[in-house]
């Protein structure tokens, strides 16, 4: 795909990047706070000058962020950040329990079901000298930092980091409580991706992440639940168009209710 990628506002100071199309699309997500900005994913590999030109179309030519945080470290959420990393020099920011995967290398405890079936075998019948090429581009070594779980992300002061593992096992989302925004990441999906119709269609809605690329899935479950409790009135997921409106938190209660049963009364939303 060339040219810049569409840009569009989703709540104040929240702009959703689109990169990318169809079973390929992921979001990016550009946070204005005060007078500076973060960045929230980064997409596939390749997609770092697409993401610069989306940021200056906000922020103006040359612009910085004053931090880079991931949501989850998956090549279509992670693979832009370490060119990034260098171009702007920033440290990129995951939760803690993220970062044994900041390495790049296959690890078996954290194998999710399209790792176990299809890349480690894959792998295995490439040269080897061809794998550790593969792992070194992959790499957040020495860029990945953890961050404060008990204070707020970097760079976002009006925001806080919610840990929802289970599509790996240091996911985090990121909640602003003045306006209830969620930034989801793939704990919670707008669009359908365990369903080839689903995702041909296109349909909004509320959805768990894919069961393929989950680590563990009855975590995830529970993770979901956790969200629901936050009752966003915006939820930005890493894929499909974010939703908006007095539905939202609804909607999300109930697919929490339909994965995992009655979310209770319990506690907003595990903090990091």
């Amino acid at each position: 795909m060339s040219g810049r990628e569409p840009v569009a506002e989703v709540a104040d100071g929240v702009y959703c990047v689109g990169v990318g199309r169809g079973v390929l699309a992921s979001n990016v997500y550009l946070i204005r706070s005060g007078g500076s900005w973060a960045l929230i994913d980064a997409a596939w590999p390749g997609r770092g000058q697409l993401i610069t030109a989306a940021a200056e179309s906000v922020f103006g030519a040359g612009t910085r962020p004053a931090s880079m945080l991931l949501t989850h470290i998956h090549p279509d959420h992670s693979g832009s950040a370490r060119d990034l990393a260098r171009f702007w020099d920033l440290p990129v920011w995951v939760h803690p329990g993220e970062m044994p995967l900041a390495a790049g290398t296959y690890l078996p405890e954290f194998g999710n079901p399209l790792d176990r079936w299809l890349i480690v075998p894959l792998l295995r019948l490439l040269p080897r000298r061809r794998v550790d090429a593969m792992t070194s581009a992959a790499s957040l070594a020495g860029v990945a930092r953890p961050l404060d779980p008990a204070g707020p992300p970097p760079g976002l002061p009006d925001w806080r980091c919610v840990a929802a593992p289970g599509h790996t096992p240091g996911h985090a989302a990121f909640f602003r409580a003045r306006d209830r925004v969620l930034i989801a990441g793939d704990a919670v999906l707008t669009v359908n991706l365990n369903s080839v119709r689903g995702l041909l269609a296109g349909r909004d809605g509320a959805w768990g992440p894919p069961r393929y690329t989950t680590w563990n899935w009855p975590l995830a479950e529970e993770s979901v639940a956790a969200l629901a409790r936050l009752e966003p009135h915006v939820l930005a997921g890493g894929h499909g168009r974010p939703m908006t409106g007095t539905g939202t938190a609804a909607r999300l209660r109930a697919l929490a209710e339909t994965l995992h049963g009655d979310t209770g009364t319990a506690g907003p939303g595990r903090q990091c």
